[in-house]
Formats: structure tokens, C-alpha cells, sequence
């Protein structure tokens, strides 16, 4: 195990910093929504059958789960910056092969590589933790891990303007257009991250994590087609947990795996993980619901009998809503911390879908529906960043934000399987076409609160406690980041004593020697082995530890106003420790 503490962010981030990287997470984003407007026309488009164009969609959202974690871990080896860029270089490439052809395989192809682009999401969240001052941090990676969504919902108004008024094709010309842009602002703009993770690159776990994540996500993607209870989709979900069991086995026994599951073990990682699935659930609810209710013909007696343009207009303020939520999460977050936010923002999405299974008949109702949860996934997805990051060393940004984001990503993965399985299952036969009825609707606004209530048990068990590695994320203005400073001084060291499976250390005997060999402070860990020492004053001291049959540790730490998290390993020999 690593312990290792960082300095300061860099100060050299310009102001553009962050609308440039937020501008890149919006571009990426609408990759996931690009082809919503056109999707049933796909199997004439292609000339091909309704099963195999679902692949367009499908092999977008299995790349990009795929590489979602590995550019956020090559990102912290080599470079945050690079790794952006070449996530938005690849994009580029795969909107024009998509653009050159009506043929289906290479329309896959380019399509695969658009999904690449994931992790420009999780690479920018870790370029702001790098870069910014603590006063404009939360902000700034609320306004990045919400760009998913901006993204997606803005894309929707726009594309079905496009796809209304223009040939399909120009939307890969939009988008690869977009990304030349993204990637052309973020060279000018955005400096690269000085800070690096050490080791190297787990290619055993990259392609061991590639084919699990595969081997679990086409049966949730196309287990409808093939049927639920088919040997292919069981056959597939077994060989997905047998992949998935001996990979965390092979990374537990490296030094330097792609992902730490040890870390990602840790409670409040653990949970925050788990309600991101939900939150990733709710999420696509909505977006997969209200399109069809706005365009089915009125003559149904439910179906409101909007255009295409209009539908994406009504779903727009989703993303919008998102966007502004930004500021609003920060202030709440400096004030409460991000655990209360999310809190906050899963009632507020739980409220949403409640009230519109009321709110089904007219277009109006639906933009107030729209906004109602566009607030609420906004602080819900505002709160994970500064979650994850608030529990993960520096040096592991990249990684845990990228798994994080790949924990939305099956949300909204299950989200359509199972949304697409109860509107196919409630839907009536209208001349050979199967017509989603509000019955369906209704129970699918009912799954994604129960999704909700499940987020919400979740984020009330994550650690009531203000970790002081997050500090640095509430502030959003001067005053409250020298509050935050004066605050960090005050308590010192902070971290875990751990064993040499990494599971906590409960009752551990923490002690703290000044430079004058003399205790300045003694504490017990506490059940998670969590402890916390207050320091009298600024410079070197010695934290030792010991427990019950576990051999005595020391660890040579300086403290200098800094708070990060000093964890103390059982299972090594003392070392030191830079602050």
C-alpha cells in the first residue's frame, strides 16, 4: 500500500480552466444521446434488421464502460491532459468513420470508438483536483461530473433538429466538429497535472476488467432481445462473475493494480459507488419516458402529440437545470459537506418522479418535471466527485473517478433494460406495432423511486464525518477557504490504521512524537480504524502505532498546515512519509 500526502493544488490553472474541461464532458456526452432522435429509423438507414442496429447503440456503451477506468488510471501514470486529448482524438476519428458510411459494421466501428471518450469525464475531475484552489474546487468538479447529463440533454433538442431538417450523417459531422474544438481549447488552455501515480500500467487487469465488464453488460443490453432466460444470457452473466471474481483476485495480489480494491472496499467509496448506480438508474428513466409520452399521437388518449424537435425541447431543461445546480451544490456542500447534498438531491429526484406521475398530461407538465429532476440528479451527481475524492489518495483521482463514473454508466445500463423490458411488456399491439401505454410509464417512474429509496439508504450510511481530505471541496468562497486553512491546522493527522489485508485496524494505539521525542498526542482508532490527532504546532513528528498481535509501526510524517490523509499499514516496516 502506498501513504502518501500531496501539496497544494497547482495555481496555474487559468479562469477558462474549467469551462474548457466542462465543455469537453458535454461533448462527450452527447455521444450517448447522439442517435435518440433517429433510433428507430436505424434498421432502414442501415439496411439491416431492428437486432442488429441496436448494436450502434450497444457497442457505444460497452467501449465506453471498457474505458472508462483504464484512461482515468493511464491518466494518473502519464499525464491527465494526454490522456484527454486522446480520448477526444479518438472520438474525432470514430464520429468521421461513422460519418463516411451507411454500411453497419463500420458504422459499429466508429461508433465503438466514440464511446472511448468516457473518460474525458473522470480525467478533467481529476485535472481541476489537481490545479484549482480549494475555494473553486467544488464548484468546478460539480459542474464537470454534471456535464454527463448537460450533455445529454442538450444533445436531444439539437440532433432531432438536425435529423428533422438534415441528412442523418450531419450529426457525426457536428460532433466530430465539436471535438476538434474541445480538444484545440483544451491544448490552449488547460495545463497538464504535475502530480503522477507510481508504478505501471496493469495490462493483465485491464483486459481481464474488459472482458468482465463486457461478459456483464451485453446480457443487460441485449438480454431482451435474446430473453432473459436464454443460455446465452445466463451463460454470460455466469461467465461475467467468474471473470470478475478472478480478476479481483489477481489485482489484490498486485502491488500496483489498475483498480485498488482495498480503497474501493472502504465504506465511503463503497457506498458512494453503490448510489451512483441508482442515481445512474433515475437518470435515464426520464430521458427514455418522457420522449416517447411527448410523441405518441394524441388519438391514443395519453400521447401528447409533440414533434420531434419539441420533444427534445421539453426534455431539454433536464440538462439545463443540471448545469445551473453547479453553483447551488456548492454553497450547500461548503455549508452541510457533500454527503447531506446528496442526499438533498435523491429526495429532490424522489419528489420529482412522484409528483409526475401526475404530471403526464400535457407538454407543459413534463418541462416541470424536467427541471424538478434536473435539480436533483444535478446535486446528486454534483456530490459524488467530491465523495470519491474526499476518500482517495491524490494520486488515485483519475482511477476512482473513472470507476465512479463507470458505476453510472451500468445504472444506466440496467435502467434500459429494464425500462425497455416493462414498456415492451405493457405495451398494446396497434396494427403490428407495439404502442407504450401510460400504465408502462407509470411503472417506470415507479422503478426509478424505488432506485431512489435504495440511493437513499445507501448515502445515509456513508460517514457522518467531515473527512479533512474534503475541505478543500466545500469552500466556495475566500472566507469559508480560510476558515477551511485555520481549520486544517487545527487538527492535524488524520487517516487509517490498516492490517496487512487492508482491512481496518480497530483499537490500534496511535501516538504522536514531536522532534524532541516527547508524545504530543496519543488516541485509540476507532471500529472503521479511523483516527485523528491534533498537532500544537507546524513542523516533523512521528506517528507510532500499535495493536494487538500486530508489530509496532512508525511513520516519519511533517505536518505544514496540510491535512491529507496519513493511513498506517500493520503489515510494513515504518517509512516516511512526505507532507
Amino acid at each position: 500500500m502506498t501513504h502518501t500526502t500531496t501539496d497544494e493544488p497547482s495555481r496555474s490553472a487559468s479562469g477558462a480552466t474549467v469551462p474548457v474541461l466542462a465543455f469537453a464532458g458535454i461533448v462527450v456526452a452527447v455521444m450517448q444521446t447522439l442517435l435518440v432522435p433517429v433510433i428507430k429509423d436505424l434498421p432502414q438507414l442501415l439496411d439491416t434488421s431492428p437486432s442488429n442496429a441496436t448494436w450502434v447503440l450497444t457497442s457505444t456503451l460497452l467501449s465506453g464502460a471498457v474505458a472508462t477506468p483504464i484512461m482515468g488510471r493511464l491518466g494518473d501514470l502519464y499525464g491527465k491532459r494526454r490522456m484527454l486529448v486522446l480520448s477526444l482524438a479518438v472520438m474525432v476519428v470514430g464520429a468521421l468513420g461513422s460519418a463516411f458510411t451507411d454500411a453497419l459494421l463500420p458504422m459499429i466501428a466508429g461508433r465503438t470508438l466514440q464511446g472511448f471518450a468516457m473518460g474525458a469525464i473522470p480525467l478533467g475531475i481529476g485535472l481541476m483536483r489537481d490545479m484549482l484552489p480549494r475555494e473553486r474546487l467544488g464548484s468546478a468538479m460539480a459542474l464537470m461530473s454534471s456535464s454527463i447529463g448537460v450533455g445529454g440533454g442538450l444533445a436531444l433538442p439539437a440532433a432531432a433538429l438536425v435529423a428533422q431538417h438534415a441528412d442523418w450523417h450531419a450529426l457525426f459531422y457536428g460532433a466530430a466538429g465539436l471535438g476538434v474544438a474541445a480538444i484545440a481549447l483544451t491544448l490552449l488552455v488547460v495545463p497538464e497535472s504535475p502530480l503522477r501515480a507510481k508504478g505501471s500500467f496493469d495490462l493483465p487487469g485491464a483486459l481481464g476488467l474488459s472482458a468482465g465488464l463486457v461478459l456483464f453488460l451485453l446480457p443487460i443490453t441485449k438480454g431482451s432481445d435474446w430473453g432473459w432466460s436464454s443460455a446465452t444470457t445466463l451463460g454470460l452473466f455466469a461467465a461475467a462473475v467468474v471473470v470478475l471474481v478472478l480478476w479481483g483476485l489477481m489485482e489484490l495480489r498486485l502491488k500496483a493494480p489498475l483498480v485498488d480494491l482495498r480503497t474501493t472496499a472502504r465504506r465511503e467509496v463503497l457506498l458512494t459507488n453503490l448510489a451512483s448506480i441508482m442515481v445512474g438508474v433515475s437518470f435515464y428513466v426520464v430521458s427514455l419516458v418522457l420522449p416517447q409520452l411527448l410523441q405518441l399521437p394524441s388519438a391514443t388518449g395519453y400521447g401528447l402529440g409533440q414533434s420531434m424537435v419539441v420533444a427534445g425541447l421539453c426534455v431539454a431543461p433536464l440538462g439545463l437545470t443540471m448545469m445551473f445546480t453547479a453553483p447551488v451544490y456548492a454553497r450547500l456542500s461548503a455549508r452541510y459537506g457533500p454527503r447531506t447534498t446528496l442526499i438533498i438531491g435523491l429526495l429532490v429526484i424522489a419528489i420529482g418522479y412522484a409528483g409526475g406521475l401526475g404530471l403526464m398530461d400535457a407538454a407543459w407538465q413534463t418541462v416541470i418535471t424536467s427541471v424538478m429532476l434536473g435539480a436533483g440528479i444535478g446535486l446528486a451527481y454534483s456530490s459524488l466527485p467530491a465523495l470519491i475524492v474526499g476518500a482517495v489518495p491524490a494520486s488515485e483521482t483519475g482511477a476512482a473517478n473513472g470507476l465512479n463514473t463507470l458505476m453510472r454508466s451500468i445504472g444506466t445500463s440496467v435502467s434500459s433494460a429494464v425500462i425497455g423490458m416493462v414498456l415492451a411488456n405493457t405495451a398494446n399491439d396497434v396494427g403490428g406495432v407495439a404502442v407504450p401505454t401510460m400504465h408502462g410509464f407509470r411503472v417506470s417512474f415507479l422503478i426509478a423511486t424505488a432506485a431512489v429509496a435504495v440511493g437513499l439508504v445507501m448515502a445515509f450510511f456513508l460517514p457522518r464525518r467531515r473527512p479533512a481530505a474534503t475541505t478543500q471541496l466545500r469552500a466556495s468562497s475566500e472566507e469559508d477557504a480560510n476558515l477551511a486553512r485555520a481549520e486544517e491546522v487545527l487538527r492535524g493527522f488524520q487517516g487509517r490504521v490498516l492490517a496487512a489485508d487492508g482491512a481496518p485496524v480497530a483499537r490500534a494505539k496511535v501516538t504522536l512524537i514531536d522532534r524532541h521525542g516527547r508524545q504530543a498526542g496519543a488516541t485509540l482508532s476507532a471500529e472503521d480504524g479511523s483516527y485523528a490527532l491534533a498537532v500544537p504546532s507546524e513542523g516533523p513528528y512521528v506517528l507510532a502505532a500499535r495493536a494487538p498481535g500486530h508489530g509496532p509501526l512508525a511513520h516519519a510524517a511533517t505536518h505544514e498546515g496540510d491535512d491529507r490523509p496519513v493511513d498506517l499499514d500493520l503489515s510494513l516496516p515504518g517509512e516516511t512519509v512526505p507532507a
